[in-house]
């Protein structure tokens, strides 16, 4: 599903180089539920910009399910973004004002979908985080766990293969954040491919595998997957 190869991304500001990572190479096939673990400034986030096809880096090769991402047009970087990939983000990202029904239903009315289709499957992905009961409160009136379980339903609505989340447990209690792994671990077990980025060992904990990250660079690895399933 992704094989990242002698992947680099620098950073120019007149003079100054700013190396955010530097020669990563690793594969996830399609069905793992895989962390990327790393201090902040570790060049995690860089490199979850680049698998979400949100930019390109500066040297190597990204493939993404069989497409070589960097010789995509900007129209097709964003078909697949809408297609594939399922972003959830630490901050929500949810329009403030807006049910959350609408918040679910917004990327399929970018996609040209019915009204009445996009009400009903918004409202079922609602009811599977365990929202059906606050499908018109807007984000202000919901707990930051509930937030983040409106964002990971509007990150469902497209039918993803992939479901790339950015700390999506920074914004909220402990409590909730368990709430959402599980979450999580049930997408994974239904087999969507799951990608993590997080700072947090108790978080990287639910996934199968863990990637660690350290000044742009792979310093450990807990298994290829493809030697595990060999072995099994």
């Amino acid at each position: 599903m992704i094989q990242v190869s002698h992947l680099s991304k620098i950073y120019k500001n007149d003079s100054v180089e700013t190396v955010a990572l530097n020669d990563v190479s690793f594969e996830i096939e399609r069905g793992e539920f895989t962390a990327i673990m790393g201090p902040s400034g570790s060049g995690k986030s860089t490199l979850m910009h680049i698998l979400g096809a949100l930019d390109l880096p500066t040297s190597g090769t990204y493939i993404l399910d069989g497409e070589n991402v960097e010789k995509l047009k900007d129209d097709e970087l964003a078909d697949i973004r809408n297609r594939k990939i399922g972003f959830v983000f630490q901050a929500f990202n949810l329009l403030p004002r807006t049910a959350a029904i609408k918040n679910v239903a917004l990327p399929m009315a970018y996609a040209g979908v019915p009204k009445d289709k996009r009400s009903e499957k918004a409202k079922k992905l609602l009811e599977m985080v365990g929202l059906g009961d606050r499908l018109y409160n807007t984000p202000s009136q919901l707990s930051g766990g509930e937030q983040q379980r409106v964002a990971i339903a509007r990150a469902l609505v497209m039918d993803p293969s992939i479901i790339l989340a950015d700390e999506p447990t920074g914004n909220i209690a402990t409590t909730q954040a368990e709430e959402i792994m599980t979450i999580f671990q049930k997408l994974n077990d239904e087999g969507r491919t799951v990608v993590i980025i997080t700072h947090e060992t108790n978080i990287a904990e639910h996934a199968k595998r863990i990637i660690h990250i350290r000044d742009g660079k792979i310093v450990a690895d807990n298994g290829n997957y493809k030697q595990k399933r060999i072995k099994k």
